[in-house]
């Protein structure tokens, strides 16, 4: 099994939107302890893509910038980029700081940039920019979280009340188990099978599930054995919430299924404003266009994207 196998754009993407908060408290607590986190979120991406149009173009990198409120008891509000970057690349660092810069231009104030280092290698590390001649010189530094810092430490993700520990969990055993899918297929059960564990009620372990499921793609012979290990395991737990291999028919059974589907994915990416698009989505019949739009549902940035494929509002 090769790393293509693997998929971490798209889970990273979500995550990020519908768990922001818990991934700065873990992976960026100083940064994290500045928010307030009790004002909304705004997510950027747009504008980040007007300025820097390369943003999130390659394979491996994803970028999100989200407007928040500093929890220093006044109005003031402060942007921060995120990259995720799941291979190395050397102009990483560059690229850091040109989108920051592009960014204190247009907004007026300098934004606080991060960099998730998703790599598998250990040493791999930048965390500095610098640039300069004659005694002109600029020096960029940005904090990173690095994935495999967390090797050796899983218990303390399986631990860990965050529900976005179990996604971190997940993309580092992904890095791990990249040549041997008898040992991706025993991660990846044991982080599911922790995720009936935390306590969460069955909306936030469908939505775990699914990211993890995401990422952490298996062959089909070890797909067969974790639908059926995992079946096993929901009976005697008694707690059947949706399993990997009703969810596979959804995606791919028929038109029905496959609206069924799509409603799903709308629901949990995008919740009430998603679902509005069903009576749009209900006037598609060919079950070839359904999947497409499947596949565009679970990766498309934003709503904009997904109406664009869909048919005019029905008539009154």
């Amino acid at each position: 099994m090769s790393d293509p196998a693997a998929e971490f754009d798209g889970p990273w993407k979500e995550a990020l939107e519908q768990y922001f908060q818990p991934f700065a408290e873990l992976l960026f607590p100083e940064v994290a302890r500045e928010i307030d986190w009790a004002r909304p979120i705004e997510f950027l991406d747009k504008e980040l893509q007007q300025l820097a149009p390369d943003a999130a173009t390659g394979r491996g990198t994803v970028d999100k910038l989200a407007r928040v409120f500093t929890a220093q008891g006044r109005e003031e509000w402060v942007l921060v980029h995120v990259e995720v970057q799941s291979q190395q690349d050397a102009d990483l660092s560059q690229r850091m700081y040109r989108y920051n810069h592009r960014l204190e231009d247009k907004y007026g104030k300098m934004p606080v940039s991060v960099a998730v280092l998703g790599d598998a290698s250990r040493s791999w590390r930048p965390i500095e920019f610098t640039a300069g001649r004659w005694g002109c010189e600029v020096r960029f530094t940005f904090p990173v979280a690095k994935v495999m810092d967390w090797r050796g430490r899983e218990e303390e993700l399986e631990q860990s009340p965050n529900p976005f520990a179990p996604f971190a969990l997940a993309h580092l055993k992904t890095i791990e188990t990249n040549n041997s899918p008898a040992d991706r297929l025993a991660w990846k059960l044991r982080v599911v099978k922790g995720l009936y564990d935390r306590g969460t009620g069955p909306a936030e372990i469908v939505r775990l599930f699914r990211l993890v499921d995401w990422m952490m793609s298996l062959p089909a012979p070890q797909v067969a054995q974790f639908d059926a290990d995992l079946d096993r395991f929901e009976k005697e737990k008694q707690m059947p919430v949706i399993t990997p291999r009703e969810q596979r028919l959804l995606d791919a059974g028929t038109a029905k299924g496959l609206r069924n589907g799509i409603e799903a994915v709308l629901d949990l990416r995008f919740h009430a404003d998603g679902t509005s698009l069903m009576p749009r989505v209900q006037q598609i019949t060919d079950a070839e266009t359904l999947e497409q739009l499947l596949q565009a549902a679970k990766s498309a940035p934003d709503l904009d994207a997904l109406r664009a494929l869909l048919p005019p509002e029905p008539q009154a």
